[in-house]
């Protein structure tokens, strides 16, 4: 049973797409064209030794099932993955972090193999929904990191349950409802926070990875340098499912909810250790200075040479800073 599901975990690490609920299938059958383009070497290897550790599980909570990666012992630390990825982001990390912490990388609510209802993606609830999977799990005390729309989940979470959060670490991307943020919500070449309904669900069927190429190509430093294309086609494939694109273009439609939110969490500022990591070439100090706004005890970071795509673009700089950072006393 171990090796069966050791044998599943590491084709779907290195090469599968999601195939429906929980399924997994051979990246040739991702996308027309069955050439795969081989992972780097570094990552590949990153990559089989947490697809080694890692469990696939699921937790029904806050009314909705939801899937999540689990490996390791010690320390919990909670991984959120942003829009055009899900938990698979996170392998790489996963693959130390699990040396010496316990690791839930949960796919959120409408990604992955988790359950895409109609409602419920303002990121106060996303972020409810993470602390029922960890109530689940017994875990009562965590650090909390989160990546693009899983930094808004990951704030979320410290504002509604900052007893339990250690520390959190946000990465590039902007806090709705904070500061100067409809700067960023309201920029031309922002247009997909504003793209969702029925005719842009229209427009993107059978043409989800077109569309997201622009965001794995445009907000990376270079695109050749950004997320690899075995990730690309898994990534593709599980929006594509049932429900998929849908629940995507909720995140977005949910960002005025989010702000009235966050305007109000941001009363009680954050007393935790915040570690910021901002793209160089994506949301650089801009990140920072709204989370001065949030939070008391604030380590800011610039990837230098980076894009969005931090975990790909720049791991040499991101894996340490977060290793350190969550391996650190308070």
């Amino acid at each position: 049973m171990k090796r069966t599901l050791l044998i599943a975990l590491t084709t779907w690490a290195l090469s599968g797409c999601a195939h429906g609920e929980g399924t997994l299938v051979p990246a040739a059958r991702c996308a027309d064209d069955n050439t795969l383009a081989p992972l780097p070497d570094a990552k590949e290897e990153a990559m089989l030794e947490a697809a080694a550790s890692a469990n696939s599980r699921f937790a029904s909570v806050n009314g909705v099932k939801l899937h999540y990666l689990y490996a390791g012992h010690g320390p919990t630390v909670i991984l959120l993955h942003g829009y055009a990825e899900t938990s698979r982001m996170w392998l790489p990390l996963i693959a130390q972090l699990a040396k010496t912490h316990t690791v839930i990388a949960p796919d959120l609510r409408g990604a992955g193999s988790s359950e895409k209802p109609e409602s419920g993606y303002d990121k106060k609830t996303l972020a409810q929904d993470i602390h029922g999977v960890a109530l689940s799990l017994g875990v009562t005390r965590a650090a909390v990191v989160g990546h693009d729309i899983g930094l808004m989940v990951a704030y979320a979470y410290a504002a509604q349950y900052p007893q339990e959060v250690e520390r959190v670490a946000l990465m590039d991307a902007f806090l709705p409802g904070i500061g100067n943020w409809k700067d960023v919500w309201l920029m031309r070449d922002l247009w997909h926070f504003h793209f969702h309904g029925v005719t842009p669900l229209q427009l993107v069927a059978g043409r989800e990875r077109i569309y997201f190429e622009h965001f794995w190509n445009d907000f990376a430093a270079d695109k050749t340098h950004s997320v690899p294309e075995a990730d690309r086609r898994f990534y593709a494939a599980s929006y594509a499912q049932p429900g998929g694109m849908r629940a995507g273009f909720e995140y977005f439609k949910a960002f005025p909810q989010d702000a009235l939110d966050f305007e109000s969490f941001s009363k009680t500022k954050l007393s935790m250790p915040l570690l910021v990591l901002a793209g160089e070439r994506a949301s650089g100090p801009v990140l920072i200075e709204q989370a001065r706004a949030v939070a008391t005890d604030v380590r800011p970071t610039i990837v230098k040479g980076a894009g969005h795509w931090l975990m790909e673009e720049a791991p040499d700089q991101v894996k340490p800073a977060l290793l350190e950072f969550l391996g650190s006393p308070g």
